[in-house]
């Protein structure tokens, strides 16, 4: 195991946030207003816990949290969210880290699940909670907050389940289109 930055991991990285940035721009619906700010369905979720599952914690999370913020930064409706795209990268690096447990390298299916589910339920809590810290901040109640909350929870719970679903039907093919090209072995080093 190595815990050197390579030219490839950069690279990598690099590439995998180009893929979110253009998945979440291109292959969404949304923005859906809300009372707790605007929402969207989208595929870019689904290419961040793939990301964690092919390439780990570390290089997972940079990916998502560097290609959605460039996202965020594009789009004028979403350019204030742009310093909390953290919340990408902990889904990332949550799902890589547990699907790359004990040297798995991301081939276990089962680890992958538990990753891509655990990745999607922290991004989930986190990211209802950032919206309801923030009207609670401006001043609603916390019943108020939980009520407007509710329409972004539905879109966001709709974006976890697909978010995985997606995933899990994607990381064998790329590992497999990876591996046969002869570069999956130069990243799997989970560092």
């Amino acid at each position: 195991m190595s815990k050197k930055i390579t030219v490839y991991d950069l690279v990598l990285v690099g590439l995998m946030a180009a893929i979110i940035f253009v998945s979440t721009a291109f292959l969404k619906i949304g923005p859906i207003p809300t009372p707790a700010g605007p929402t969207q369905l989208k595929t870019g979720n689904a290419l961040c816990l793939l990301a964690g599952l092919l390439f780990g914690g570390w290089r997972g999370g940079l990916a998502a949290g560097i290609g959605s913020m460039l996202y965020d930064l594009s789009d004028p409706a979403f350019v204030s969210s742009a310093p909390t795209t953290l919340l990408f990268f902990l889904m990332g690096a949550c799902c890589g880290f547990v699907s790359h447990l004990g040297g798995r390298e991301g081939k276990d299916r089962r680890w992958n699940l538990a990753g891509a589910i655990s990745g999607s339920v922290l991004y989930l809590i986190l990211h209802l909670g950032k919206s309801m810290l923030a009207l609670l901040l401006a001043g609603s109640s916390f019943q108020a907050a939980v009520a407007s909350c509710a329409i972004k929870f539905v879109t966001s719970g709709i974006n976890a389940v697909f978010a995985v679903v997606v995933a899990m039907i994607l990381a064998p093919i790329f590992r497999n289109a990876l591996e046969r090209a002869g570069l999956y072995a130069r990243f799997s080093h989970p560092a």
